[in-house]
């Protein structure tokens, strides 16, 4: 195995990328899961409103304690598929990145509160709002205005199989939640990329009434936020700093 393909493997394993779900979240319930051992007041007949964590693993039928090795495997497989030429818009290339390569991803989640979906029309209504288009693979981007040749800023793509929103469909579809991911390099700087994401996943929170997630699926914080735009920064520095000269050899 040569180099470049070690070095792409560690790239794609380190970045934990975007959708965990059309595969981890969108797979298959099977028989008795998602159902939880009851714990605490619960074993004693007291009723308990169940956590976030909890309403995603009964309704995607998601193991919220499975290794992150198995969470990885299923968000590259996930962006593997949204990659897949196969699955494009034969309609359109809007959205379309100039380049395959990548370096980084950073995914948040929009779900849908307990015992709710995000429905098709709504999705819709709620992306033109916040100034996204529809385009390449059935999902929405975010341009560059004026640039859309340069490719999405980030986009937003479903959780459920196949990951694309099929305007043939809509108005039947149904959703626990929807993904917004950054997939690095972008056209922009990676912390401006973040900056014009988060506004948008919490615009459309409040338009469908759902809560954004991490990439681990918890309710994002002010801390969690703090901790992605450093990370960015530092990103932003390390492209930006020449590159090492070499050694002279005496």
């Amino acid at each position: 195995m040569s180099d470049v393909t070690l070095l792409r493997i560690g790239i794609l394993i380190a970045g934990l990328v975007l959708i965990a779900a059309i595969v981890f979240f969108g797979r298959p319930r099977k028989p008795g899961q998602g159902k939880r051992v009851a714990r605490d007041g619960a074993a004693h007949g007291e009723r308990r409103e169940p956590t976030l964590g909890e309403q995603l693993e009964g309704e995607l039928g998601v193991d919220t304690d499975a290794p992150g090795d198995a969470t990885a495997q299923a968000e590259l497989e996930l962006f593997d598929r949204t990659q897949d030429p196969a699955t494009a818009s034969a309609n359109s290339e809007l959205g379309r990145r100039v380049s395959d390569e990548f370096d980084k991803i950073v995914t948040v989640y929009l779900a849908a509160r307990a015992g709710e979906k995000l429905h098709g029309p709504d999705i819709v209504v709620a992306a033109e709002k916040a100034g996204l288009v529809y385009g390449y693979m059935g999902v929405f981007h975010r341009l560059v205005e004026h640039h859309p040749e340069r490719g999405p800023v980030f986009s937003v793509a479903n959780i459920m199989k196949p990951g694309n929103f099929d305007m043939a469909d809509i108005q039947s579809l149904e959703t626990p939640a929807i993904a917004f991911f950054l997939t690095l390099p972008a056209p922009v700087a990676a912390l401006d990329a973040w900056e014009t994401m988060l506004p948008t996943a919490e615009r459309m929170a409040e338009l469908l009434g759902g809560l954004v997630l991490d990439e681990q699926r918890e309710v994002l914080g002010r801390q969690r936020i703090g901790q992605i735009r450093e990370d960015l920064r530092a990103y932003d520095r390390q492209r930006e700093a020449p590159p090492l000269s070499k050694p002279t050899r005496w």
